[in-house]
């Protein structure tokens, strides 16, 4: 594995995921603690749509993906305030038709044969110098938003009504919750794919959350695991030919099922 480290894509799907990792560490502790996982992950399959028009229009993927993300991100943080007691349609809705928008574009694409598989499962060789950007310039954007506005943060996660009589913006931190959720995701596509990227969001968050007692403190640990899960699943789909996503996945879901099983025996 070390001679592999001389490979430019290797050295970039290294520091892709670990950029990354912090990103999903701090991102999904928000979505967990806030319990958006569902509005996440109909914005992530709803984000298929911006890739379709990218490929059709000859934009960036990333540049079509984000516009597309952040919209639906808008629309369903528009749509929760108002219609809360039926955000499961809606999500629904917003999921299957951007999906759809994609596919169609994609159909529409005169001579385009790339393996879409790449975008829905991650891949290793496609992630290049100007994702390295977007990821850096969103992980930037991550860190001081958390850092300047921690405490406003920490309101709203876990008492938006004592937040909201403090005077904090409520309804601007539950949209901007979901448009970095919405990036996050879409700098996650060549690393574990739209498909699972709900996973790395919350399996890392869900065993810091048990080791921790503070927000940052399970910012902290996700950051760390997602880290951890990201770097060894890369390393087995070097190893033995893997789809990238999926070997991050599996090695996330095993470690879980590992922790899992050491509390219940803990417990007893």
């Amino acid at each position: 594995m070390l001679d592999a480290l001389s490979y430019g894509f290797i050295q970039n799907a290294l520091l892709a995921g670990t950029l990354l990792s912090i990103c999903a560490g701090i991102i999904g502790s928000l979505i967990v603690v806030n319990r958006m996982v569902f509005l996440a992950g109909g914005i992530a399959h709803t984000s298929y749509g911006g890739i379709g028009m990218a490929i059709y229009f000859g934009i960036p993927v990333f540049l079509g993906a984000s516009l597309f993300a952040v919209g639906a991100a808008l629309l369903l943080a528009s749509i929760s305030l108002k219609h809360k007691n039926q955000m499961d349609t809606f999500i629904g809705l917003v999921w299957a038709v951007g999906m759809a928008i994609g596919v169609i574009f994609v159909d529409l694409t005169p001579g385009y044969n790339v393996d879409l598989m790449s975008y829905l499962f991650g891949s290793i060789l496609a992630v290049s110098h100007e994702d390295l950007y977007f990821i850096s310039i969103l992980l930037v954007i991550i860190l001081l938003v958390v850092i300047l506005r921690y405490r406003d943060i920490l309101a709203v996660s876990y008492d938006s009504e004592y937040a909201a009589l403090r005077g904090v913006n409520v309804k601007f931190f539950h949209a901007l919750t979901l448009v970095l959720s919405a990036l996050t995701v879409v700098v996650s596509i060549k690393i574990v794919g739209l498909i699972l990227v709900i996973a790395l969001l919350t399996i890392p968050v869900y065993i810091a959350e048990k080791l921790s007692s503070s927000l940052a403190g399970m910012m902290f640990l996700s950051s760390v695991f997602s880290l951890l899960f990201t770097l060894s699943g890369l390393y087995l789909s070097y190893a033995y030919n893997l789809t990238s996503g999926a070997s991050i996945i599996l090695v996330a879901a095993f470690f879980l099922v590992i922790f899992s099983a050491i509390a219940s025996l803990r417990q007893q």
